[in-house]
């Protein structure tokens, strides 16, 4: 959690997150949850209600212990969350080792209240520089890759190819990686 403070142009300020934000990332993600499912898409992250899952608020906990969190907010109000890693969840094991020192988007969600202003590309652009700023030049992510690859379509026009797609039991993902270098 080394990256200061950044506002931009947008007016999206963008801080170091950490355990007190744990309910403000829960509430995007149920919100992510109910607003896909609103839309037809039971399969990316089920029915269930993140902050019901079983783990699910333990394992945001740990993105805000044990990786690097960050909050994007408007007038104050969280409104975004990004957590970068040194790779990808070690659960996942349909994820290549990226063959070089890489930072990992683990987490990627917005207020689908305020969807349309940016927000998930200000929070990709912020992981690039602190990317960059480590040292690091290979920026990866993974997605749900099903529904028509909207998603994957996203991360692409933020700047990322993708790279390989992937099977997590039932659950089709793209891995993506932007060069920042």
């Amino acid at each position: 959690m080394s990256s200061p403070t950044n506002i931009t142009e947008t007016g999206i300020r963008i801080r170091p997150g950490g355990p007190a934000d744990v309910p403000a990332v829960l509430d995007m993600l149920d919100g992510a949850v109910a607003w896909m499912n609103a839309r037809g898409n039971t399969e990316q992250w089920g029915t269930t209600p993140y902050s019901q899952k079983p783990g699910g608020v333990e394992r945001v906990q740990r993105y805000t212990t044990d990786n690097d969190p960050y909050i994007a907010e408007l007038d104050g109000v969280p409104v975004g969350t990004l957590v970068i890693a040194t790779g990808p969840n070690p659960q996942v094991t349909a994820i290549p080792t990226a063959e070089e020192p890489e930072r990992y988007v683990r987490l990627l969600v917005s207020d689908r209240e305020r969807a349309g202003l940016g927000i998930g590309a200000v929070l990709l652009e912020h992981a690039v520089e602190v990317t960059r700023q480590a040292g690091v030049d290979l920026l990866r992510v993974d997605c749900w890759a099903g529904g028509g690859g909207e998603l994957v379509a996203f991360y692409e026009r933020c700047g990322f190819t993708a790279t390989h797609p992937f099977l997590a039991g039932t659950w089709p993902g793209m891995v993506l990686s932007r060069r920042v270098g």
